[in-house]
Parts: structure tokens; sequence; C-alpha cells
């Protein structure tokens, strides 16, 4: 049995969202790269800096779907670990601080 793109979306949506991210985050295009490499293929970069959070970036999506649960549960706080000056602690505790969270 083949699974249709609204099978997937229907998955997806079943899981909590925190809606951290501002999305979706937009495409732009490289000419000069482009140019760069003949010409003949179209070089675009997604701006996942954008997303809103903290500098943005993938970490951004993963807390996104992460804490949505948690938040559903009534998690007070966020308990992580990381090097001290990772993108995933500056995430983990913008993410939290926008959710209310220790």
């Amino acid at each position: 049995m083949a699974v249709t793109r609204e099978d997937l979306q229907a998955a997806i949506d079943r899981f909590p969202r925190t809606e951290l991210a501002d999305l979706p985050t937009r495409l732009d295009d490289c000419p000069r790269f482009s140019e760069a490499l003949g010409g003949k293929v179209r070089v675009m970069v997604k701006r996942d800096d954008l997303t809103g959070l903290a500098f943005g970036g993938n970490k951004t999506r993963k807390f996104d779907l992460a804490l949505g649960d948690a938040v559903v549960q009534g998690a007070t706080a966020l308990i992580t670990g990381a090097a001290s000056q990772s993108n995933h602690a500056r995430q983990a505790a913008a993410a939290a601080a926008r959710l209310g969270m220790k």
C-alpha cells in the first residue's frame, strides 16, 4: 500500500508542536554561485537562520517537536546537556524561556 502525502501529513500532525519556529523559512536564490557553476543549475539556500529563535537553525525545528509533548504534559523545566558554547544549549535556553519553563 502506497503512503500518500495526505497520510504522511496526518501522521505528522498527530504530534503536538510548540510553534517555536517561524515556518516555513524562505529559499533564497544564489545567482552568482549558479553562474560560477556554469549557469546551468539553479542554486538556492534554505534560510533556517530565520526560524526566529536564538539565531535559528535546525535545532529550532527539533525543539518545536521535542518540547510539544512536554508542554502538553505540563512540564515546567527543561534539563539538557551540551558544551557551554554550543548552539544546542543556546537554543534550549531560548526555547525554555519562550515556553515559560526554567
